[in-house]
C-alpha cells in the first residue's frame, strides 16, 4: 500500500521563509535573525512546521565543486519531504541547484510568488531575488514540505 502524506500548506511555508528575509549568512547555521545558510534555511522551516528536526546534519563544506559522487542533499531532502517534479514545483516548494556544471546540488531555496526565490547567500544572508532563467536553469529538484 503506498503511503499517504499530507502536505504543509504552501503559503504557510512562504509565510515562514519570509521571516527569515534579512538574516545575516553564517554556514552551517539555523538560527533566525542571527546566522544562516540555505540549508539552515530549510531546517528553521522544517522546525517552525514540525518542531524538532527529523535529523542532524553531518559537517558539510561550502564548496559547490565537490567531486565525492554522492548527492548527500538530494538524498536528505528525500528521506524527509516530498519529491515533486521540477515543472509542478509552486511556491512554497524547496527547490535544490546544481551550482556548477557535473557537481552535486549543494544550494537550496524556498520558491516564492513572483516567481522568486528566498535564500541564504554569502553576499546578501537571506534575501529575496526574482527566479530568473539562470536559476532555472540550475534547479535540479523540488520538494514539498509535509504537513
Amino acid at each position: 500500500m503506498a503511503e499517504t502524506r499530507t502536505l504543509a500548506d504552501p503559503a504557510l511555508v512562504v509565510a515562514i521563509a519570509e521571516r527569515w528575509l534579512g538574516t545575516p549568512y553564517l554556514h552551517q547555521a539555523s538560527a533566525r535573525g542571527l546566522g544562516t545558510d540555505c540549508l539552515g534555511l530549510a531546517r528553521g522551516i522544517w522546525r517552525d512546521l514540525h518542531g524538532a528536526e527529523p535529523v542532524a546534519p553531518p559537517p558539510y563544506t561550502r564548496d559547490w565543486g565537490e567531486s565525492s559522487g554522492r548527492e548527500v542533499m538530494w538524498e536528505a531532502a528525500r528521506a524527509v519531504l516530498i519529491e515533486i517534479p521540477m515543472g509542478a514545483a509552486e511556491p512554497g516548494a524547496l527547490i535544490l541547484f546544481r551550482m556548477v556544471a557535473n557537481g552535486p546540488a549543494k544550494h537550496c531555496g524556498i520558491l516564492v510568488p513572483g516567481p522568486a526565490l528566498i535564500h541564504a547567500r554569502e553576499t546578501t544572508g537571506v534575501s529575496r531575488e526574482p527566479f530568473t532563467l539562470p536559476w532555472r536553469r540550475r534547479a535540479v529538484a523540488a520538494f514539498l514540505f509535509p504537513g
